[in-house]
């Protein structure tokens, strides 16, 4: 993307700033390119994280791991991300968007197909660690389309951009349900007592750096909660509220969770440009811990899925809002050097949540892991309220100084 401030003359009496010129063609055939480039790779990544859902149980119940282990699959593919969300960015921001993109897809699907063949639990965090540092280029795909839309209408292309991630949730959700519960079902049991009888080895700124280590915590949070507060196995819930079912991860309800992207998607078009980013966050913020609220005590299976639905409603607009937010704030010549630094320094909340979404649920302390939620997701909405910039209708600026 080139100077904000550069002028282009189409005539001899007219000239125009980037922001003007893509403001007058509109959007074209060339965007609606990047539009399903990016958004491939959107779904790609979207996959991957929710693989995190489903990795984590399955490989607990087949490989005997203990909670804190199961936590760490997840927790080493935030550090990854950590790392690679500040690398991938200065690489975008230096040599191209194109290039830094498709640098990240390759390392993320190198590393994803190793990691299907891993045959120990240390070979595995490896693999998925280098699955985070190539996840770490989301930012990219992102700051690389927005900067291609005419500025009134940005805020609902981004969510037009975000229906990939939601759309890649669903694949994964729909694969596993399909595939890895009927596989599971059938072939895991005999599969681990062959493996025993050989006895193999296996054994924005500042502020927004702030926010998006709450956004991520708590969207990848909830999902995790999905799948461990109705696990057929959970010795914590009361034999009243136990489903009868007995698989070891709830597929079905992670499935029926994903489609509340759907909503939360509509709902972030309708808000994002008519109530400014700001508002749109901290309202979603607040409702969201009204759904989380009743989860404070142990609840029937279907009504924890219900509230849950909720909650991932919520979470999915400030989520998506956030991913508009961020890239607006930073000038074009740092734009996904600075995303990529809030989104790093936000995988220290994903790091952190696998031990509050698994951990603290297997230790039959429910209670204590949705208060901490939902004292983050409170704290999140207040802050928000606080930000010095709104950023909706604004032309991307160029310069540090055009953004105060």
């Amino acid at each position: 993307m080139g100077d904000e401030n550069q002028t282009y003359t189409v005539d001899e009496n007219q000239t125009y700033t980037v922001d003007e010129a893509i403001l007058a063609v509109g959007f074209g055939n060339f965007q609606v390119l990047v539009l399903l480039y990016a958004g491939m790779g959107w779904v790609s990544e979207a996959m991957e994280m929710m693989l995190l859902s489903f990795v984590g149980p399955a490989v607990q119940s087949t490989w005997g791991l203990s909670s804190h282990e199961e936590s760490l699959i997840t927790s080493v593919v935030f550090a990854g991300m950590l790392v690679g969300a500040y690398s991938w960015g200065f690489v975008s921001d230096k040599y191209g968007r194109r290039k830094g993109f498709l640098i990240t897809a390759m390392v993320t699907a190198g590393a994803g197909f190793l990691s299907a063949f891993a045959p120990n639990f240390i070979s595995l965090i490896i693999f998925r660690c280098l699955v985070g540092i190539g996840l770490g280029g989301g930012p990219v795909l992102s700051s690389w389309f927005l900067e291609f839309i005419p500025a009134p209408n940005r805020g609902t292309w981004m969510v037009v951009f975000s229906a990939f991630w939601t759309l890649g949730t669903i694949l994964e959700a729909s694969l596993a349900w399909g595939f890895i519960g009927f596989i599971s079902c059938m072939v895991v049991k005999i599969a681990i007592r062959i493996v025993r009888s050989y006895e193999p080895t296996l054994p924005k700124r500042s502020r927004c750096c702030r926010i998006d280590i709450t956004t991520g915590s708590q969207y990848y949070g909830l999902v995790l909660l999905t799948t461990e507060l109705n696990n057929g196995h959970n010795k914590c819930t009361p034999t009243e509220l136990q489903s009868k079912e007995s698989h070891d991860v709830s597929y079905r309800d992670v499935f029926i969770t994903s489609f509340a992207e759907f909503p939360g998607l509509l709902i972030s078009a309708a808000i994002v440009d008519k109530l400014g980013r700001k508002l749109s966050m901290s309202a979603m913020f607040f409702l969201c811990c009204l759904f989380l609220l009743p989860l404070v005590f142990h609840q029937a299976p279907g009504l924890t899925t219900g509230l849950l639905f909720g909650a991932r409603i919520c979470i999915t607009s400030t989520f998506t809002i956030v991913y508009i937010y961020a890239p607006e704030i930073y000038p074009t010549s740092v734009r996904t050097t600075g995303v990529g630094v809030a989104s790093s320094v936000g995988r220290i909340g994903g790091m952190v949540c696998p031990l509050v979404a698994v951990s603290l649920v297997h230790g039959c302390h429910q209670t204590t892991a949705v208060v901490l939620f939902e004292l983050v997701i409170f704290l999140s909405g207040i802050s928000v309220l606080f930000f010095p910039f709104e950023t909706k209708g604004r032309e991307l600026s160029d310069s540090m100084s055009d953004c105060s």
